[in-house]
């Protein structure tokens, strides 16, 4: 049996269902992210599992425990809220203490427990400061110590570092991981970064419109998306409308298919009854070649440099194409340049 699980959760308000049968089954020490776009349902998730929403049909069990209807403060779980919630007018110990004196620890255990979390974010020397002196990063830490202090069976984030800046985000996104993987505390994240959940998580949960549309690792989430939305919500892609060409039979490696009455190839895939089909291929899986050696050509309309990266968008008879190239030594191709471009048939994928 899984650690944490929900069963066809549901979350109505009047007649507006905003979580439909929710299915997710946690691990205990698995890391997993809910994204999804405002208004997916993500952060109600959270919320039911936290207690501080009530769950309108479906249960929620922990470790075998049915804690559909206990009361948050009961469930014994850490919290990790958006904008950190620290109380102002406590020392950054205090606040990271406030919760083993509710649970009344007596002065020794506190001061140990205490001491080994700020250790553990690395805020030792801050212990004596007010919330008001940190930075955010600072305050990120100390909401994060104080919701691991209490030694959660689960930690729950919601948004936790929509609040810094790219860099500092960028840089307690491995840090958070790191201490997590430490803790060895499972947890679950809400955001609507994909790649904030892409880089830290152990399994990314997809949601649109309330409804879970793919579960999976993350490589395995980019590489494979099932649908036209994941295909563009979790990176780049190029989507192109194709019918089918029969031929090839039964166990061929590739499927056959026209975009534009061009010839395309994609890794095999059992196809609908239907002649429309929708392609995704990712941008840098795309390869400038030189003319009438690729499986298409086409002129470059327009060029963005993304520092680590160009982004080039390609007009080709199969529509526009976006490139990505990394910026190595090869000198970049000019706007309105001709080319050809090339990709390994194993790279597109048929969605459904």
């Amino acid at each position: 049996m899984s650690f944490l699980t929900l069963t066809d959760v549901s979350k109505f308000y009047g007649p507006n269902c905003v979580v439909a049968n929710m299915n997710l089954s946690v691990e205990k020490g698995e890391f997993v992210t809910l994204l999804g776009p405002s208004g997916c349902g993500k952060t109600t998730t959270l919320q039911m599992i936290a207690g501080f929403t009530e769950v309108s049909q479906g249960s929620i069990t922990l470790d075998g425990r049915d804690i559909t209807s206990t009361p948050p403060n009961s469930r014994g779980l850490g919290i990790v809220f958006q904008s950190y919630a620290l109380f102002p007018h406590m020392t950054v110990f205090e606040n990271v203490s406030f919760g083993l004196e509710m649970r009344r620890l007596d002065k020794a255990q506190r001061l140990e427990r205490v001491s080994a979390a700020l250790a553990l974010v690395h805020l030792e020397d801050l212990a004596a400061r007010y919330p008001r002196e940190l930075s955010g990063g600072q305050k990120q830490r100390v909401a994060l110590a104080r919701a691991l202090v209490i030694e959660p069976p689960v930690l729950l984030l919601d948004e936790p570092l929509s609040n810094l800046d790219a860099k500092l985000r960028e840089e307690m996104q491995f840090e958070l991981r790191q201490i997590q993987r430490k803790v060895g505390t499972t947890t679950i994240m809400v955001t609507h970064d994909q790649t904030e959940a892409m880089s830290i998580s152990d399994r990314v949960v997809v949601m649109q419109a309330g409804h879970v549309t793919q579960v999976d690792v993350p490589y395995q989430l980019y590489e494979n998306p099932q649908s036209k939305f994941i295909s563009t919500f979790v990176g780049k892609a190029n989507l192109m409308r194709a019918q089918q060409v029969h031929g090839g039979g039964a166990g061929a490696a590739v499927t056959s298919l026209s975009v534009n009455g061009v010839p395309f190839q994609c890794k095999a895939a059992e196809l609908s009854s239907s002649t429309e089909l929708m392609v995704s291929l990712r941008p840098e899986k795309i390869s400038f070649v030189p003319l009438g050696q690729g499986q298409v050509d086409g002129r470059v309309s327009a060029r963005f440099f993304l520092g680590s990266q160009w982004l080039y968008q390609v007009d080709t008879p199969m529509g526009v194409l976006q490139v990505a190239c990394p910026n190595n030594d090869t000198a970049p191709l000019n706007e309105q340049d001709p080319t050809g471009l090339q990709w390994s048939p194993d790279s597109a994928r048929v969605l459904s």
